[in-house]
């Protein structure tokens, strides 16, 4: 919808929004003026009250970026209800033209009109408990602090009365005899069991760096290292 209109001003957005929902509002009200009195299709209040309010749900939900939060989007659909409710109950004849259709369902008079209330009697309790199991079931979504509190890694770390600065420190098993880098380790022990007793002191280091990661880290990195765990 944002590719229809222009983007909002900078410092002007309220009052151009604001310009643009009455502007809106006002064509909705003229085409049902035209369909009723130049074509002769009406339109009953009930629909163009309906029509406006599913407009005022897309504009909100799509006009504006960045996205609106919910809590504020219900706000100004409320606003937006007042509004139509106020419009349709202004004469006697527009608010007796907006009841007739739900006063003819909760009749029953006809086949058509029983067959819509037996349809909305069984389902609105079907809907309204959905609604509810929905914002009540447990979210499974990845908790936010995990990602804003996760430590960056620090400059040195201290072992057993010995500090090690990572940002220089090599790994013994990644370096040959000239100091160069080398991954003739890994491939020697490649197919090794990390978890055999008598494994050589590479693969025991294996094993305990994969009890720590799997401990504390693949939640957000995934089992393959891939960055997909159950929290990314």
């Amino acid at each position: 919808m944002s590719a229809l209109f222009p983007r909002f001003v900078e410092g002007y957005m309220p009052m151009q929004m604001l310009g643009e929902v009455g502007l809106q509002i006002l064509l909705f009200i003229y085409i049902f003026y035209l369909l009723d009195k130049k074509m002769g299709i009406k339109v009953n209040k009930l629909v163009q009250a309906s029509s406006l309010f599913i407009y005022s749900i897309l504009y909100f939900r799509y006009r504006i970026y960045p996205p609106l939060p919910f809590s504020v989007i219900a706000i100004y659909e409320t606003n937006v209800l007042i509004g139509i409710f106020m419009w349709v109950s202004s004469t006697e004849t527009s608010w007796q033209d907006f009841r007739k259709p739900l006063i003819d369902v909760a009749d029953g008079k006809t086949p058509t009109t029983r067959i819509i209330r037996a349809v909305s009697v069984v389902l609105l309790p079907f809907v309204v408990g959905f609604m509810g199991w929905n914002n009540m079931k447990p979210s499974i979504d990845e908790p936010i602090e995990l990602r804003t509190v996760h430590p960056a890694p620090p400059a040195s770390t201290k072992v057993h009365g010995k500090t090690f600065v990572l940002q220089t420190a090599s790994n013994p098993y990644r370096v040959d005899d000239d100091g160069k880098y080398s991954d003739m380790v890994q491939k020697k022990y490649i197919d090794g069991n990390p978890w055999d007793e008598k494994a050589p002191q590479y693969l025991q280091y294996v094993r305990e760096g994969g009890q720590i990661f799997f401990q504390n880290c693949h939640f957000c990195h995934g089992d393959n290292l891939n960055g997909r765990g159950m929290f990314a």
